[in-house]
Order: structure tokens, then C-alpha cells, then sequence
């Protein structure tokens, strides 16, 4: 694993953090993080960047003391963190504001919960709100707000506590690509000047762009359980722009980060917290013939950085479908770059029918998720299961929430290759027994 040392202080640690829950009703238990070390020193930005559903969020709300580790543990300078931790704020994508109160009110927040004296906690609430630029909308209530202007709502009230550390999960992401743009902007000058009184800050994203812009060193979170795949410094001078050469080679050295197959050493690591039931990539298959379409018409070969681009894509749009036809061995991924397989290039050329078959074919070889819900409809007299059979099945493996998230994906790829399908009006998988494809 790629890693670089810093010597400053360290004022937020997680050592060998793992976080466990339990599975709903079957005594099991579903790992979402896995001995997970970090290292938040002062003077510095860092990045966990991955695909969604690798723990990251997990992990914020770890460090922030709002959620207990199952195993390993949380220190901010140097001391245990049992609970929520005073010299550490969070800002939340979904800008967590409550409606019935205005911007004063709720950038007052943490200065109440703190029990600041109400002039005192005026006043510092209303240097922020300048600070970030909300000057005038200290009457106006959320409802009355933009996207942007609620999120500043969000970053002004973390600021006013005075925290060392400032936890950003995915902030920007719920945004319009100018205002996300603007705001990383205006953040990076606030704290390149140090008007914002804060030490360190970590970011949570699934933009490897964002990550190159604004971090001073970034870790790659692997999934199924969460885990750090490797760490790398940004040592690039600021102010970074998109159109930099050295910062796009560094996204691009990110894309291959993100998406290289894993080692024996780390497949080792993470064995013990793995599902036994291996997980289907939440991608439709629609995107996914058009994803082998478009390789097909460029040659086969295509960066995915380049290909995210010109898609408009976020690596959370891109890389499930670039996951979802690997599974299936139509692609193959290379140094950042993806490549149509020799299966992949029979694909792109096949029928609408031959590419059914193909799909199905390779969907049975490939996915035990797939071959043992078809199994089952084979095994019944009738081939019909309720749905909820199937989720009790799944929530053997994963939450309650993933276990859905996995059948409906289950249940979109088989219908496409004709093996089963799914009727609204009883909640019932059933077989599909057409005569060009039998079972």
C-alpha cells in the first residue's frame, strides 16, 4: 500500500477501527468497516475518497464520537473519544438543518448545545454567517434558501464552535456543478488565508477530481467490508485547476487506485468481514449494453477518467457499470483503463436476442446471487417464490436495506436475461419457462 508519513501533530486517529452491525433477526452480523488506520495531522486536508458503500460515512461519524466502533479505537489528541468530541464539527450532505428555525438559529445550534451564553453565541454566530458570505440572510429560513445558500448554512454553523477538526461528508455533492464548484473555491481561500479556525480537515467524496483539488494527501477505501486500499500525497501547488496536466494525471492515477484488482495480501485482510454470498454491482443493464456499445465504437479501449468526462459521469454513475460488466467478463479493467473483452466484443456485435442469451449464459456462470434465487424458483412445483423468502435469504449476508438494494438489482438483471422476473400484484419471483430460452 502506497504511503507517505507526516510529522506534525496528529490530532484526530483511528487505530484498527471496525464497525459491525447486527443483521436483522439472524444472530449474524454485517461488517461494514474493517481495521481501518488513519491519521488526521495539523495543517492538513485529507480525502477519503470511494465508491459509495465502503464505509466512509461510517467512518466520519466514527471519528466524530457520534457512533461507537465494534473494535479499534478513536483518539483525538491522543485521548480516547467515548462520545461526541468538542474539538470536532460536522458538516452533512443533506445540509441537516431544522425548518422551523432561520439562519441565525440554526448556525446558533452547536453554541446552544454547548450552552455558550445567548450574546456570545449571537454574536459568533453572525462573524460565520459574514464569514461565509450569508450577510443579510440571517431572517431567512431554509425553505427560502438555495442549495448552496443552505450549505453555507451547514459549513457556518460547524465553524462557530471553533473546532480543530472539520468533518466534511460528501458536502458539495448534493449541489449543481457551479455552485460545488464555487463553494471548494471559496473554502480553499478561507483556508489557505486562515480566516476559518479550524487545524485540520477531512473530506469524505466519490469525486476523484474533488479529491486531486482540495486534499493534501488522499486514501482509497475499498468496499465489502470498508477498508483502506492505499494512501497517496497530493504534492501539487495551490491554487490546482481542473485543467491542470498534473492534475489530471493524478486522476487519473487515482482511477487506477480505485479500480485495480485487489492483491492476495489485501483479499487476506478483508476475508474475515466479506459476505459469503457475493454482492451484485447496483448497475441497470441498460447503462451497461450502452457502456459496451460506446467501448465497441471507440475501439475497445477507452480511459475512464476521459470516459467519465465526456458522459458527465461521477465514478459512483461510472464504475458500477464498469463493475457490473467485469462481474460478467465483457470488460476488463487495465491501468485506469477499461477494455472490451473478447466476450465483450461477441456482445457489442450480437442480436438483441444473442445478446440475452449471451447475458444469461455468462449471468448463471458468474453470479452465485443470481444461480441460487434460480435455483430455488427451479426447485419449487409451481416456480413461484415470495419475495420476502428472497430477502430472508439476503439479510443472512447483508443489512436489511442492502439485502433489498441487492434483490431488486437481482431481480432487473435476470429479467433481462429471461430467467425470472417479478409480479407486482402478489410480491412474487417467478421462472421464466419461454421456449427460447428454457430452463
Amino acid at each position: 500500500m502506497e504511503k507517505t508519513v507526516t510529522q506534525t501533530k496528529v490530532l484526530l486517529e483511528a487505530a484498527q477501527v471496525s464497525k459491525r452491525f447486527p443483521l436483522p433477526e439472524k444472530g449474524g452480523e454485517y461488517t461494514v468497516l474493517h481495521a481501518v488506520d488513519l491519521t488526521l495531522c495539523e495543517g492538513e486536508i485529507v480525502a477519503l475518497l470511494g465508491k459509495s458503500g465502503s464505509g466512509k460515512s461510517t467512518l466520519l461519524r466514527i471519528l466524530a464520537g457520534l457512533v461507537q466502533p465494534t473494535q479499534g479505537e478513536v483518539r483525538y489528541c491522543g485521548r480516547p473519544v467515548m462520545g461526541p468530541c468538542g474539538g470536532v464539527a460536522m458538516v452533512f450532505q443533506s445540509f441537516a438543518l431544522l425548518p422551523w428555525l432561520d439562519v441565525l438559529g440554526n448556525v446558533e445550534l452547536g453554541l446552544k448545545a454547548r450552552g455558550v451564553p445567548p450574546e456570545v453565541r449571537r454574536e459568533k454566530a453572525l462573524q460565520m454567517i459574514d464569514l461565509i458570505g450569508l450577510d443579510g440572510f440571517e431572517s431567512a429560513y431554509p425553505r427560502e434558501l438555495s442549495g448552496g445558500m443552505r450549505q453555507r448554512v451547514g459549513v457556518a454553523r460547524a465553524l462557530a464552535v471553533e473546532p480543530d477538526v472539520l468533518l466534511m461528508d460528501e458536502p458539495f455533492s448534493a449541489l449543481d456543478v457551479l455552485t460545488a464548484d464555487s463553494l471548494r473555491g471559496e473554502l480553499m481561500e478561507l483556508w489557505l488565508a486562515r480566516k476559518i479556525p479550524i487545524r485540520a480537515i477531512l473530506l469524505v467524496t466519490h469525486n476523484i477530481e474533488e479529491a486531486v483539488l482540495l486534499a493534501d494527501r488522499v486514501l482509497i477505501f475499498g468496499a465489502n467490508p470498508g477498508h483502506v486500499r492505499a494512501e497517496a500525497a497530493v504534492e501539487l501547488p495551490r491554487p490546482r485547476a481542473h485543467d491542470q496536466a498534473d492534475v489530471q494525471a493524478l486522476v487519473d492515477r487515482f482511477y487506477h487506485l480505485m479500480t485495480k484488482p485487489e492483491t492476495p495480501d489485501e483479499a487476506q485482510r478483508v476475508s474475515m468481514g466479506r459476505p459469503a454470498l457475493a454482492p451484485l454491482p447496483h448497475a441497470r443493464v441498460g447503462a451497461m449494453v450502452g457502456l459496451i456499445e460506446l467501448l465497441a465504437d471507440r475501439g475497445g479501449r477507452e480511459d475512464l477518467h476521459r470516459l467519465a468526462d465526456d458522459l458527465q459521469f461521477e465514478v459512483d454513475d461510472l464504475l458500477p457499470l464498469v463493475d457490473g460488466a467485469a462481474l460478467l467478463g465483457l470488460v476488463a479493467v487495465e491501468h485506469a483503463d477499461v477494455i472490451l473483452t473478447s466476450e465483450g466484443e461477441a456482445f457489442a456485435k450480437a442480436t438483441i436476442l444473442e445478446r440475452k442469451e449471451r447475458f444469461r449464459r455468462l449471468l448463471m456462470e458468474r453470479s452465485t446471487m443470481v444461480t441460487r434465487i434460480h435455483t430455488c424458483l427451479e426447485g419449487k412445483k409451481n416456480h413461484r417464490l415470495p419475495e420476502a423468502f428472497f430477502l430472508d435469504l439476503l439479510e443472512k449476508h447483508f443489512s436489511r436495506e442492502e439485502a433489498r438494494r441487492q434483490l431488486e438489482t437481482a431481480i432487473q438483471w435476470g429479467r433481462y436475461a429471461e430467467l425470472f422476473g417479478f409480479e407486482d400484484d402478489t410480491d412474487e419471483l417467478f421462472l421464466e419457462t419461454s421456449e427460447l430460452h428454457p430452463v
